[in-house]
């Protein structure tokens, strides 16, 4: 199939960092993503938080299943739009490849930690897990993915037009991903369908967790009109099936509209190459301003009514609390990191780079892992 001319045609990638071996099978994406999926940093997402912490039970969304999610809703919209689905897939199942335990608030809890010693960005760091910690290749560091990649990772969010972390301006000079513009088409699509994996899966998440009621999401009246349309062909139906009829309801309308606003904008603003999406000043995948009011009403709703509630806002604080706790007392006692992290910063004297090195090894730690290295480090009946 022909691609649309704003696509980006694997034909013409601006290349790996380093000198790669061919493949007459694959496509460069279709390498990245593999390399993506079969790396450490990728399956140890399933025991990271999405919402609910990890141990809180096995049926609510870890890091992974919602990176497989967010994938699956790339591939769709990249496909409608004729663009590169191979692309969009690959930056989509590498976007959270970066977080820590615990989710944003592990991340909060490590920035917390690392005042005055840097910044920890999860963003960054899933760049940075890509090209230096996940090794697998004996001639350099990290996948060696395609640059495509790695600017879809650096900057789906948008251009980056005053970088200040380190990590990212330092890579950014040994291989420009030209942080002052925007992303492909495909790695716009990719954060937006990110959008619209937390928004559903978290309404669906809350639901089933006992947070809010069917009541109460008839208080939204974008979902109440669903839930009516659905009462009046099924009404015996219980609120389980119903919820997934409102998140299959909701998910293909933000579908819907994403395709809609971005061909339109293409046709607005006459894009004809890739580089036409990259010079422009605005995005040019984007929710309707209609949708976004609604999206803005249920983001009101669940931090209202799931995120600020007691039982996550205690574990929330835990969360913080153990990966700063962990934090610390590396920092104060390095001797305590594993022999082969003791000898890579025994003859540091730069305290910044042993933090750095302490805040990768934290945020490599699924939920659990974090919570049993807090318990045998400050349990003090806890047998070494």
């Amino acid at each position: 199939m022909t691609l649309a001319t704003y696509a980006v045609n694997s034909e013409n990638t601006k290349g790996r960092q380093y000198k790669d071996f061919p493949n007459s099978v694959r496509s460069p994406f279709q390498r990245d993503r593999d390399r993506i999926i079969h790396s450490s940093a990728f399956r140890l997402l399933d025991g990271k938080t999405q919402v609910f912490a990890y141990h809180e039970g096995k049926n609510y969304r870890t890091r992974l299943t919602h990176s497989i999610e967010v994938a699956q809703i790339t591939r769709t919209i990249c496909k409608s739009l004729n663009i590169n689905e191979e692309l969009g897939e690959a930056i989509a199942l590498a976007h959270d490849l970066g977080h820590p335990p615990f989710g944003h608030s592990g991340e909060r809890g490590l920035q917390i930690a690392m005042e005055g010693y840097g910044e920890f960005d999860h963003n960054v760091h899933s760049l940075k897990v890509v090209t230096k910690i996940e090794t697998h290749y004996p001639q350099f560091e990290g996948l060696n993915l395609s640059w495509e990649v790695l600017e879809g990772i650096a900057k789906h969010n948008g251009p980056i037009k005053n970088p200040k972390n380190k990590y990212l301006t330092d890579f950014n000079k040994k291989f420009n991903l030209e942080l002052d513009t925007f992303p492909s088409l495909e790695a716009q699509i990719a954060n937006l369908a990110d959008d619209v994996a937390y928004n559903n899966h978290d309404l669906d998440d809350g639901f089933r967790g006992g947070f809010f009621t069917m009541k109460d999401l008839c208080r939204l009246p974008f979902i109440d009109k669903i839930i009516k349309e659905f009462d009046k062909e099924y009404p015996n139906a219980d609120d389980k099936i119903k919820i997934y009829n409102i998140t299959r309801n909701t998910i293909t309308r933000m579908v819907i509209d994403i395709l809609e606003n971005t061909r339109s904008n293409i046709e607005k603003y006459k894009i004809k190459t890739i580089e036409d999406i990259r010079k422009q000043n605005i995005p040019m995948a984007e929710f309707s301003n209609e949708l976004k009011e609604d999206l803005k009403i249920l983001r009101g709703f669940l931090m209202e009514n799931f995120y600020t509630s007691t039982s996550l806002a205690a574990m929330d604080h835990k969360s913080q609390k153990v990966v700063k706790d962990l934090f610390d007392i590396h920092i104060e006692n390095p001797m305590i990191l594993s022999k082969e992290l003791r000898n890579k910063v025994k003859s540091m004297e730069d305290k910044n780079k042993v933090a750095e090195i302490i805040s990768e090894y934290i945020a490599g730690m699924t939920d659990i892992g974090a919570l049993s290295e807090h318990e045998r480090l400050f349990n003090l009946y806890k047998r070494f």
